[in-house]
Protein backbone atom coordinates (compact mmCIF):
# COMPACT_ATOMS: atom_id res chain seq x y z
CA UNK A 1 0.00 0.00 0.00
CA UNK A 2 1.21 3.69 -0.68
CA UNK A 3 1.27 6.36 1.49
CA UNK A 4 0.45 9.86 0.79
CA UNK A 5 2.21 12.02 3.45
CA UNK A 6 -0.04 15.23 4.36
CA UNK A 7 0.66 18.30 6.15
CA UNK A 8 -2.32 20.19 7.29
CA UNK A 9 -2.66 24.10 7.51
CA UNK A 10 -5.70 25.47 9.80
CA UNK A 11 -5.83 23.28 12.66
CA UNK A 12 -9.64 23.89 13.67
CA UNK A 13 -12.70 21.84 12.83
CA UNK A 14 -12.41 20.21 9.75
CA UNK A 15 -8.53 19.79 9.81
CA UNK A 16 -9.46 17.67 12.95
CA UNK A 17 -12.29 15.62 10.20
CA UNK A 18 -9.36 15.07 8.30
CA UNK A 19 -7.35 13.85 10.87
CA UNK A 20 -10.77 11.68 12.35
CA UNK A 21 -10.78 10.21 8.82
CA UNK A 22 -7.15 8.66 8.28
CA UNK A 23 -7.25 7.39 11.97
CA UNK A 24 -9.75 5.08 11.15
CA UNK A 25 -8.91 4.37 7.71
CA UNK A 26 -8.84 0.72 8.22
CA UNK A 27 -12.46 0.90 8.10
CA UNK A 28 -12.29 0.96 4.12
CA UNK A 29 -11.22 -2.07 1.96
CA UNK A 30 -9.28 -2.74 -0.91
CA UNK A 31 -7.39 0.72 -0.79
CA UNK A 32 -4.04 1.10 -2.14
CA UNK A 33 -3.16 3.80 -0.65
CA UNK A 34 -3.50 5.85 3.20
CA UNK A 35 -2.48 9.07 4.25
CA UNK A 36 -0.39 9.72 6.82
CA UNK A 37 -0.13 12.72 8.36
CA UNK A 38 3.63 14.37 8.84
CA UNK A 39 3.18 18.19 9.53
CA UNK A 40 0.47 20.40 10.77
CA UNK A 41 0.42 24.31 11.30
CA UNK A 42 -1.69 26.44 12.25
CA UNK A 43 -1.21 30.12 13.61
CA UNK A 44 -2.97 29.24 17.50
CA UNK A 45 -0.27 26.77 18.73
CA UNK A 46 -3.25 25.47 20.90
CA UNK A 47 -4.46 24.05 18.27
CA UNK A 48 -1.87 22.11 16.96
CA UNK A 49 -1.93 20.32 20.88
CA UNK A 50 -4.59 18.07 19.58
CA UNK A 51 -2.96 16.33 16.15
CA UNK A 52 0.31 15.97 18.72
CA UNK A 53 -1.48 14.34 21.16
CA UNK A 54 -3.14 12.50 18.97
CA UNK A 55 -1.35 11.06 16.14
CA UNK A 56 2.48 9.74 16.78
CA UNK A 57 3.31 10.22 13.17
CA UNK A 58 3.14 14.24 13.08
CA UNK A 59 6.96 15.07 13.04
CA UNK A 60 6.64 19.09 11.98
CA UNK A 61 4.19 21.75 14.37
CA UNK A 62 4.48 25.36 12.97
CA UNK A 63 3.13 28.42 13.04
CA UNK A 64 4.69 29.14 9.56
CA UNK A 65 2.90 27.66 6.52
CA UNK A 66 6.39 27.82 4.59
CA UNK A 67 8.02 24.91 6.50
CA UNK A 68 5.41 22.82 5.57
CA UNK A 69 5.66 23.94 2.12
CA UNK A 70 10.05 23.38 1.88
CA UNK A 71 9.73 20.21 3.87
CA UNK A 72 10.23 16.82 1.22
CA UNK A 73 8.32 14.47 3.81
CA UNK A 74 5.52 16.43 2.56
CA UNK A 75 3.44 14.76 -0.50
CA UNK A 76 0.46 16.20 -0.25
CA UNK A 77 -1.71 19.48 1.94
CA UNK A 78 -5.41 19.75 3.41
CA UNK A 79 -5.53 23.23 3.98
CA UNK A 80 -8.66 24.90 6.12
CA UNK A 81 -8.13 28.64 6.33
CA UNK A 82 -10.49 31.92 5.74
CA UNK A 83 -10.87 32.73 2.52
CA UNK A 84 -9.18 35.56 2.40
CA UNK A 85 -6.01 33.68 2.85
CA UNK A 86 -6.74 31.22 -0.26
CA UNK A 87 -4.83 33.02 -3.08
CA UNK A 88 -1.83 33.54 -1.34
CA UNK A 89 -1.42 29.83 0.39
CA UNK A 90 -3.16 28.04 -2.09
CA UNK A 91 -0.76 29.52 -4.91
CA UNK A 92 2.14 28.80 -2.90
CA UNK A 93 0.71 25.45 -2.30
CA UNK A 94 0.37 24.84 -6.03
CA UNK A 95 3.53 26.03 -6.48
CA UNK A 96 5.73 23.86 -4.13
CA UNK A 97 4.66 20.76 -5.71
CA UNK A 98 2.07 19.41 -2.93
CA UNK A 99 -1.31 17.93 -4.11
CA UNK A 100 -4.02 20.17 -2.32
CA UNK A 101 -7.45 19.46 -0.96
CA UNK A 102 -8.43 23.13 -0.02
CA UNK A 103 -11.66 24.34 1.01
CA UNK A 104 -14.49 26.14 -0.50
CA UNK A 105 -14.76 28.91 -2.30
CA UNK A 106 -11.40 28.56 -3.54
CA UNK A 107 -10.56 32.49 -3.20
CA UNK A 108 -12.29 35.46 -1.33
CA UNK A 109 -14.00 36.37 -4.76
CA UNK A 110 -13.26 36.06 -8.62
CA UNK A 111 -10.02 37.46 -8.95
CA UNK A 112 -8.90 35.43 -6.30
CA UNK A 113 -9.79 32.20 -7.71
CA UNK A 114 -8.42 33.28 -11.20
CA UNK A 115 -4.62 33.71 -9.83
CA UNK A 116 -5.47 29.92 -7.95
CA UNK A 117 -7.03 28.62 -11.36
CA UNK A 118 -3.75 30.52 -12.99
CA UNK A 119 -1.20 28.15 -10.81
CA UNK A 120 -3.87 24.96 -11.68
CA UNK A 121 -2.84 25.38 -15.48
CA UNK A 122 0.72 26.47 -14.72
CA UNK A 123 1.17 22.77 -12.39
CA UNK A 124 -0.81 20.21 -14.18
CA UNK A 125 0.77 17.53 -12.11
CA UNK A 126 -0.47 19.07 -8.93
CA UNK A 127 -3.85 17.65 -7.96
CA UNK A 128 -6.27 20.22 -7.11
CA UNK A 129 -9.50 19.27 -5.68
CA UNK A 130 -12.23 21.05 -3.42
CA UNK A 131 -13.74 19.66 -0.41
CA UNK A 132 -17.32 18.53 -1.07
CA UNK A 133 -18.50 15.75 0.96
CA UNK A 134 -22.07 15.79 0.77
CA UNK A 135 -22.70 13.79 -3.17
CA UNK A 136 -20.71 11.50 -1.45
CA UNK A 137 -23.85 10.15 0.30
CA UNK A 138 -25.19 6.87 -0.97
CA UNK A 139 -28.38 8.53 -1.98
CA UNK A 140 -26.51 11.52 -3.66
CA UNK A 141 -24.53 9.02 -5.47
CA UNK A 142 -27.86 7.12 -6.88
CA UNK A 143 -28.98 10.61 -7.98
CA UNK A 144 -25.83 11.02 -10.29
CA UNK A 145 -26.19 8.12 -11.51
CA UNK A 146 -29.59 8.86 -12.31
CA UNK A 147 -28.14 11.77 -14.13
CA UNK A 148 -25.58 10.00 -16.10
CA UNK A 149 -27.93 7.67 -17.21
CA UNK A 150 -30.32 10.13 -18.81
CA UNK A 151 -33.20 9.36 -16.94
CA UNK A 152 -34.93 11.91 -15.82
CA UNK A 153 -36.40 12.91 -19.36
CA UNK A 154 -36.53 16.80 -20.05
CA UNK A 155 -35.35 18.21 -16.87
CA UNK A 156 -38.59 20.62 -15.65
CA UNK A 157 -36.96 21.95 -12.62
CA UNK A 158 -33.90 21.29 -10.16
CA UNK A 159 -33.90 22.58 -6.30
CA UNK A 160 -30.27 22.70 -4.78
CA UNK A 161 -29.60 24.12 -0.87
CA UNK A 162 -27.39 23.83 1.89
CA UNK A 163 -28.96 25.28 5.15
CA UNK A 164 -28.35 25.39 8.57
CA UNK A 165 -29.86 28.01 11.72
CA UNK A 166 -26.51 27.66 13.81
CA UNK A 167 -27.10 31.87 13.75
CA UNK A 168 -30.59 32.21 14.68
CA UNK A 169 -29.84 33.32 17.91
CA UNK A 170 -29.15 37.00 17.38
CA UNK A 171 -26.87 37.28 20.46
CA UNK A 172 -24.35 34.81 19.04
CA UNK A 173 -20.92 35.95 18.92
CA UNK A 174 -19.77 37.46 15.70
CA UNK A 175 -16.87 35.33 13.75
CA UNK A 176 -14.47 36.08 10.59
CA UNK A 177 -17.72 34.65 8.05
CA UNK A 178 -19.59 38.18 9.17
CA UNK A 179 -16.99 40.14 8.28
CA UNK A 180 -16.20 41.50 4.44
CA UNK A 181 -12.29 41.87 4.88
CA UNK A 182 -12.30 38.10 5.75
CA UNK A 183 -15.18 36.05 4.58
CA UNK A 184 -15.94 38.17 1.34
CA UNK A 185 -18.67 40.10 0.08
CA UNK A 186 -20.30 36.86 -0.43
CA UNK A 187 -21.46 36.40 2.65
CA UNK A 188 -23.40 32.74 2.91
CA UNK A 189 -22.78 32.04 -1.04
CA UNK A 190 -19.35 31.83 0.04
CA UNK A 191 -19.34 29.98 2.88
CA UNK A 192 -21.85 27.39 1.79
CA UNK A 193 -22.75 27.84 -2.10
CA UNK A 194 -19.92 25.51 -3.61
CA UNK A 195 -21.67 22.47 -2.08
CA UNK A 196 -24.76 23.64 -3.59
CA UNK A 197 -23.36 24.40 -7.07
CA UNK A 198 -21.08 21.18 -6.74
CA UNK A 199 -23.41 18.37 -8.40
CA UNK A 200 -25.37 20.59 -10.65
CA UNK A 201 -21.61 21.62 -12.41
CA UNK A 202 -21.07 18.53 -12.78
CA UNK A 203 -23.99 17.44 -14.34
CA UNK A 204 -23.36 20.76 -16.75
CA UNK A 205 -26.45 22.38 -15.57
CA UNK A 206 -24.79 25.70 -15.93
CA UNK A 207 -26.86 28.89 -15.28
CA UNK A 208 -27.31 31.45 -18.14
CA UNK A 209 -28.86 33.81 -16.06
CA UNK A 210 -29.47 34.52 -12.72
CA UNK A 211 -31.97 36.53 -10.31
CA UNK A 212 -30.88 36.76 -6.78
CA UNK A 213 -32.69 37.77 -3.37
CA UNK A 214 -29.96 38.67 -0.74
CA UNK A 215 -30.88 38.78 3.07
CA UNK A 216 -28.46 40.38 5.86
CA UNK A 217 -30.98 39.55 8.28
CA UNK A 218 -29.11 40.02 11.88
CA UNK A 219 -27.27 42.96 11.43
CA UNK A 220 -25.44 43.42 14.29
CA UNK A 221 -23.81 41.41 17.17
CA UNK A 222 -21.92 41.42 20.18
CA UNK A 223 -18.47 40.86 19.96
CA UNK A 224 -17.53 39.07 22.86
CA UNK A 225 -15.65 42.28 24.27
CA UNK A 226 -18.91 43.80 25.53
CA UNK A 227 -19.14 45.67 22.25
CA UNK A 228 -22.10 45.52 19.44
CA UNK A 229 -20.49 45.34 15.91
CA UNK A 230 -21.79 45.49 12.55
CA UNK A 231 -22.54 42.26 10.48
CA UNK A 232 -21.11 42.69 6.78
CA UNK A 233 -22.21 39.83 5.48
CA UNK A 234 -25.69 38.35 3.72
CA UNK A 235 -27.20 35.78 5.85
CA UNK A 236 -28.96 34.12 3.69
CA UNK A 237 -29.31 33.56 -0.20
CA UNK A 238 -31.95 32.65 -2.64
CA UNK A 239 -30.91 32.47 -6.57
CA UNK A 240 -33.28 31.47 -9.16
CA UNK A 241 -31.49 30.44 -12.26
CA UNK A 242 -32.39 29.38 -15.83
CA UNK A 243 -30.26 26.80 -17.17
CA UNK A 244 -30.38 26.70 -20.88
CA UNK A 245 -28.65 25.08 -23.90
CA UNK A 246 -29.47 23.20 -27.18
CA UNK A 247 -31.48 20.46 -25.62
CA UNK A 248 -33.20 21.53 -22.52
CA UNK A 249 -34.14 25.03 -20.65
CA UNK A 250 -35.55 24.51 -17.31
CA UNK A 251 -35.16 26.51 -13.91
CA UNK A 252 -32.81 25.66 -10.90
CA UNK A 253 -33.12 27.29 -7.69
CA UNK A 254 -30.11 27.31 -5.53
CA UNK A 255 -30.83 28.04 -1.92
CA UNK A 256 -27.88 28.77 1.04
CA UNK A 257 -29.03 29.71 4.51
CA UNK A 258 -27.34 30.40 7.95
CA UNK A 259 -30.93 31.18 9.30
CA UNK A 260 -33.17 28.42 8.57
CA UNK A 261 -35.03 27.92 11.63
CA UNK A 262 -34.84 24.33 12.81
CA UNK A 263 -32.16 23.03 9.96
CA UNK A 264 -28.73 21.85 11.49
CA UNK A 265 -25.93 21.13 8.58
CA UNK A 266 -29.27 20.17 5.72
CA UNK A 267 -28.03 19.57 2.29
CA UNK A 268 -30.66 19.09 -0.48
CA UNK A 269 -30.82 17.98 -3.79
CA UNK A 270 -34.53 17.59 -5.56
CA UNK A 271 -34.54 16.91 -9.53
CA UNK A 272 -38.08 16.79 -11.65
CA UNK A 273 -37.75 15.34 -14.94
CA UNK A 274 -40.82 14.12 -17.35
CA UNK A 275 -39.66 10.38 -16.89
CA UNK A 276 -38.39 10.51 -13.67
CA UNK A 277 -38.05 12.35 -10.64
CA UNK A 278 -35.76 12.01 -7.44
CA UNK A 279 -34.89 13.69 -4.32
CA UNK A 280 -32.56 13.31 -1.62
CA UNK A 281 -32.19 15.19 1.59
CA UNK A 282 -29.62 14.90 4.71
CA UNK A 283 -32.16 15.96 6.83
CA UNK A 284 -33.09 11.86 6.53
CA UNK A 285 -29.63 10.70 5.48
CA UNK A 286 -30.46 6.91 4.61
CA UNK A 287 -33.97 7.94 2.77
CA UNK A 288 -33.61 8.30 -1.52
CA UNK A 289 -37.47 9.51 -2.44
CA UNK A 290 -38.15 8.65 -6.58
CA UNK A 291 -41.11 9.11 -8.96
CA UNK A 292 -41.06 7.05 -11.92
CA UNK A 293 -44.01 8.48 -14.62
CA UNK A 294 -45.94 6.29 -16.41
CA UNK A 295 -48.51 7.40 -18.73
CA UNK A 296 -52.32 6.40 -17.67
CA UNK A 297 -50.69 5.13 -14.40
CA UNK A 298 -50.44 7.20 -11.06
CA UNK A 299 -48.14 9.34 -10.10
CA UNK A 300 -46.07 8.33 -6.66
CA UNK A 301 -43.75 8.87 -4.89
CA UNK A 302 -41.47 5.70 -3.65
CA UNK A 303 -39.70 5.90 -0.56
CA UNK A 304 -36.57 3.30 -0.06
CA UNK A 305 -33.98 3.33 2.48
CA UNK A 306 -30.33 2.43 1.88
CA UNK A 307 -27.51 0.85 3.96
CA UNK A 308 -23.83 1.74 3.94
CA UNK A 309 -23.25 1.55 0.14
CA UNK A 310 -19.96 3.51 -0.28
CA UNK A 311 -18.07 4.11 -3.49
CA UNK A 312 -15.09 2.67 -1.72
CA UNK A 313 -16.01 -0.69 0.11
CA UNK A 314 -15.39 -0.66 3.99
CA UNK A 315 -16.32 -3.48 6.45
CA UNK A 316 -19.58 -1.71 7.74
CA UNK A 317 -22.61 -3.86 7.03
CA UNK A 318 -24.47 -2.88 4.56
CA UNK A 319 -27.78 -2.78 7.08
CA UNK A 320 -25.80 0.16 9.11
CA UNK A 321 -26.66 3.98 8.75
CA UNK A 322 -23.89 6.01 6.46
CA UNK A 323 -23.36 9.50 8.22
CA UNK A 324 -21.29 12.73 7.69
CA UNK A 325 -18.70 11.03 8.66
CA UNK A 326 -18.53 8.60 6.20
CA UNK A 327 -18.71 11.16 3.70
CA UNK A 328 -15.62 12.81 4.52
CA UNK A 329 -13.94 9.45 4.60
CA UNK A 330 -15.09 8.75 1.37
CA UNK A 331 -14.12 11.87 -0.05
CA UNK A 332 -10.61 11.76 1.34
CA UNK A 333 -10.62 8.11 -0.21
CA UNK A 334 -11.44 9.59 -3.73
CA UNK A 335 -8.71 12.28 -3.58
CA UNK A 336 -5.77 9.88 -2.39
CA UNK A 337 -6.81 7.17 -4.74
CA UNK A 338 -6.41 10.68 -7.76
CA UNK A 339 -3.39 11.42 -5.91
CA UNK A 340 -1.68 7.85 -7.11
CA UNK A 341 -2.61 8.31 -10.22
CA UNK A 342 -6.37 6.33 -10.39
CA UNK A 343 -9.13 7.06 -11.33
CA UNK A 344 -11.38 7.90 -8.89
CA UNK A 345 -15.21 6.57 -8.51
CA UNK A 346 -16.10 9.80 -8.26
CA UNK A 347 -13.77 13.13 -8.33
CA UNK A 348 -13.90 15.51 -5.67
CA UNK A 349 -14.90 19.04 -6.96
CA UNK A 350 -12.60 20.31 -9.45
CA UNK A 351 -10.97 24.10 -9.48
CA UNK A 352 -12.84 24.41 -12.68
CA UNK A 353 -16.26 23.87 -10.67
CA UNK A 354 -15.39 26.18 -8.50
CA UNK A 355 -14.91 29.25 -10.94
CA UNK A 356 -18.44 28.38 -12.29
CA UNK A 357 -19.60 29.02 -8.70
CA UNK A 358 -17.60 32.55 -8.29
CA UNK A 359 -19.04 33.44 -11.98
CA UNK A 360 -22.60 32.27 -10.58
CA UNK A 361 -22.07 34.59 -7.40
CA UNK A 362 -20.66 37.67 -8.50
CA UNK A 363 -23.56 37.87 -10.80
CA UNK A 364 -25.82 37.29 -7.54
CA UNK A 365 -24.17 40.32 -5.93
CA UNK A 366 -24.59 42.45 -9.25
CA UNK A 367 -28.20 41.09 -9.13
CA UNK A 368 -28.88 42.02 -5.57
CA UNK A 369 -27.19 45.24 -5.80
CA UNK A 370 -29.41 46.14 -8.95
CA UNK A 371 -32.61 44.43 -8.69
CA UNK A 372 -32.25 42.84 -11.66
CA UNK A 373 -32.05 39.71 -13.66
CA UNK A 374 -27.72 39.25 -14.68
CA UNK A 375 -26.56 37.05 -17.42
CA UNK A 376 -23.36 35.00 -16.64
Amino acid sequence: MKTLRFGIIGCGLMGREFASAAARWMHLLEMGVKPEIVAVCDTNPKLTEWFSTNFSSVKLVSTNYQDLLENPNVDAIYCAVPHNLHAELYVNIIQAGKHLLGEKPFGIDLEANTKILEAVKANPSVLVRCSSEFPFFPAAQKLVRFAEEKRFGRILEVEAGFWHSSDLDPNKPINWKRMIAINGEYGVMGDLGFHVVHLPARFGWIPSDVRAVLSNITTTRPDGKGNIVPCETWDNAQLLTRVVSSDFEFPMTLSTKRIAPSETNTWFLRIMGSDFSAEFSTKQPKTLRTLEYKRGLAQAWQVQDLGYEGLYPSISGHIFEFGFTDSILQMWAAFCDEAIGNTPKFRCGTPEETALSHQLFTAALESQKNQSVVKL
